[in-house]
Parts: structure tokens; sequence; C-alpha cells
């Protein structure tokens, strides 16, 4: 009897187990924070990882996703894209600026006001929020003069519309999370600058952590708004977990420099002229095609201006017609149009995304060289005589195998031809050819007027 009791409640409570399999203290135990790391300039591999992550953070059920940033800042359009995932995230992002010495800048100060809780290592910063623009050429010195109130280029219309968009977007931040959107603002419009401790004190960041074990146990029981929800944290003991990026995100980050998206077109561009040129070749075409898909899928991720890549591509198509056809203002004119279009590839500069005329310089340089060297071989080839064809054989000193009246058979490069002439002509003389018609020589005998075609096709 008392068998069958034990057995009653081990049944029951395996069916208990197998209904509510764990308790709230038992899930809170397994779960974790997961870690992803910023280290440089935002792009569209950042946003790519940082969407990534927080994907992989709601699967696992995560008690938070620390995003941790040292970063110059960065693209504007990529900085939106990860405010707009963090806002929707159903997971807490805790932002935290780190290692020491590292900072927060520009694009990297809007991502920190918008994350859940906000916290930075000793010795590190944020600020410097002010927006970046480029309309094309830069303008001439002492062209714009900068207006003491609002610290913006005065008359620079496009420039104020940015930097007023920029300050409501940080102070809609600041009002959603309880963060100071006074300061804010000045980070945007003086490109004001706070410490970790500074920044404390003026309620940009919620607190000071010297590692990720005090970040958690400080964030633990705060009440924050995730996805339109009140949640309090429970992060003290967490275990952390690293989320590195994969191969993809580490690939981005390398073709989204705009230079090597531009040296990657240039790549691309030769390679498929290589392969036209010399078909058969295999090799530049299949290198030429894949550096050109590469560099075409970079820069639609990049906020470019499609004029500056029109003149690129012209400049390129002069060279390469310059290459073939030397004219010289093709080549200098390709060379001008290809740096003209460098300057006005992007519309906006940020840091990191700037196109260095380091790179672009010698690498115009080198292209319009190459144009110009192959330009002097299809020259000077073009000025010597043909070596193939029937071109080649005018001056050719031939033998006369038979012959009646004006015409008969010669030995011409050890075949028979047949051949007539103006003047007689008797086997067994010498003489050379003065023109070919389909396949009939035209001779004259060797000496008969000016000879020195005859002369040369007797070296031959």
């Amino acid at each position: 009897m008392k068998l069958a009791r034990v057995a009653l409640l081990a049944a029951a409570f395996m069916a208990a187990a197998a209904v509510f399999p764990f308790s709230s203290a038992e899930t809170a135990g397994e779960r974790m924070a997961l870690s992803i790391a910023i280290d440089g300039a935002i792009g569209p591999a950042s946003s790519r990882q940082l969407k990534e992550a927080l994907k992989t953070a709601a699967e696992r059920n995560a008690g938070a996703l620390i995003l941790q940033l040292d970063t110059p800042g960065g693209l504007v359009t990529s900085m939106r894209e990860m405010i707009a995932d963090i806002l929707a995230s159903p997971v807490p992002v805790i932002g935290y600026v780190a290692p020491a010495g590292g900072h927060a800048a520009s694009a990297g100060t809007y991502i920190l006001y918008s994350t859940h809780v906000a916290a930075m290592a000793p010795g590190t910063n944020l600020g410097a929020a002010t927006p970046v623009e480029i309309g094309g050429l830069p303008s001439l010195p002492g062209g714009e003069k900068d207006d003491k109130d609002t610290g913006t280029p005065a008359g620079d219309p496009m420039t104020a519309k940015a930097t007023n968009d920029a300050v409501a977007l940080i102070r809609s931040l600041a009002e959603l999370r309880g963060r100071n959107g006074d300061w804010g603002e000045k980070a945007v419009r003086e490109a004001a600058s706070l410490s970790a401790g500074a920044a404390l004190q003026q309620h940009v960041i919620d607190f000071v952590a010297r590692d990720t074990a005090e970040l958690l146990q400080l964030a633990d029981g705060r009440t924050v708004d995730v996805a339109g929800k009140k949640e309090v944290l429970a992060t003290k003991g967490l275990a952390v977990e690293v989320l590195d990026p994969g191969w993809f995100i580490r690939l981005l980050a390398v073709i989204t420099d705009p230079n090597v998206a531009v040296l990657l077109m240039l790549i691309g561009f030769y390679g498929i002229v290589f392969e036209v040129t010399s078909p058969g070749a295999v090799a530049p075409g299949v290198i030429g095609a894949i550096c050109l898909v590469l560099g075409l899928y970079a820069l639609d991720l990049l906020p470019i201006n499609y004029t500056g890549l029109a003149l690129m591509l012209l400049g390129v198509a002069f060279l390469i017609v310059e290459a073939f056809s030397p004219t010289v203002v093709l080549g200098v004119g390709g060379a001008a149009a290809f740096l003209l279009g460098a300057a006005m590839l992007l519309k906006v500069e940020g840091p990191g995304f700037a196109i260095s005329w380091a790179v672009i310089g010698p690498a115009a340089a080198l292209t319009l060289g190459l144009a110009l060297l192959a330009g002097s071989y299809l020259w000077a080839a073009r000025r010597n005589p043909p070596r193939v064809g029937g071109g080649a054989m005018h001056g050719l000193s031939v033998n006369v195998l038979d012959w009646e009246g004006g015409e008969g058979h010669v030995l011409a490069l050890g075949e028979r031809w047949r051949a007539k002439a103006e003047e007689p002509i008797a086997p067994g003389d010498r003489a050379e050819v003065t023109a070919v018609s389909d396949l009939v020589l035209t001779v004259r005998r060797r000496g008969a007027g000016h000879n020195g075609a005859g002369n040369d096709g007797a070296k031959r």
C-alpha cells in the first residue's frame, strides 16, 4: 500500500515537472546576458551585427544584450537603423562605452541615448555629435561664417536642416529614456563632449561601471520601457556570452569602406576589359566580375551621390578608350572626371567613411599611366609595317617560275602564286610584290622603279 502511494506521488511529481519544467528561480538562473562589441566606425556592418545579435537574444530569451561601444561615429543611415532596432527590441539593451580610453562620439552618442540602460567605463568619453554633411565639392575658404547663436554655418540651409533634425532625434531619445536632452542638443550644435564622471553628473548616463560584472550588478532592479512595456531588469549574476561577428559581417566591414569599394570597381572594370581584349584568359574576367559585383554591392549600401559615381564611370570609360585610341585629351579628361567623381561620391562624410586622396589619387594616376603606356605601344605598333596579311607581302622578293604574256606563276614564302605584271618578265627572273588582289600578286622586276621596298622585303 505504501509502495503504491509512493509510486503515485512520484508519477504526480513527474507530471507536474512535465507541465511546469522550470521554476522562476531556475529560469532566472539559466538565463544569460549576450554581449557584442562595436569597435570602429558605425556603418552597414555594425547595423547588421546589431540586428543579428538582437534576433539571437530574442530567440534565446536572454536577460539583456550588452552593446559595448568604442566608436568615432559613422553613417547617419546605419545609426538610425540601429536606433530603430534598439527601440523595437523585446530584449533590454545595455549601452556600455568601454574599454578605458574608448569613446562614443558622433553617431555613438545617439545610439547610447537610445539604449534602455546607458553606462560608461572610467576613462571614456562621449559627445561631438554634430552631423557632417557634404553636398559635393568642398566650399571655398572663407565662403561660410559660423552663426554664434546656433553654432551652424550661416547661409547653409542644408546644414541647418540636418542639424535641427539631429537635435530633434537626440531630444526625443532623451525624453524616452529620461536623460538630459539639453546637453544632448549642446553635443549636436556645439560638438560638446563629456567624460564618464561628468556624464553621470549631467544625467546623460545611468552609472559608471568598471567591468561587465559591475555593469550587470548596477543595472539589476532598474525599471525600463522595453518595446512599450515596463520591465524590471534581473541581471545580477548573469553569465555573459560574447557574440563574435560572422564572416559575412567582417567581409561587409571591409568592402563598405568607400576606398575599398572604389578600388574593387576599378579592378572589376579592368579585369573585364583584359578578358575582352584577350579572350580565353578566364582569370581576369572571373576576378573582374567578382570585384565589380562586390564594389556595386558596397556602393549600394553606402549613401552615395550618383552624379559622382557617373563621373567616375565616365572617367574610367575615357581612360579605356584612350588606351586603344591614343589622343591624350581623353586620358587627361578621364583622369579629371575620375577625381571629380571621387570628390563628389559620398553624400555624407562620416568618420571612417571618407574618400582618402592617398588612395584615390595614386589609383587615378596609375590608371592614367597604364592608359598612356598602352596607347604609346599601340601608336608605335600602328607606325610599324604590317606583319601579316596582304600588306605584309608588299615589297617581298619572289622567283618567277613560268611566264606567258602578262601573267604567270611565282614562288613566294615557299608557295606557288598566280602573278601578273605590266612589264615583260622571263622565268628565272627575280621580282618583287607591289600589290595583292585576292590571291593574285602584282609584281615587277627587281630594280625597276624605286627598289627600297624590295630591299626591305629581301631582308625579311
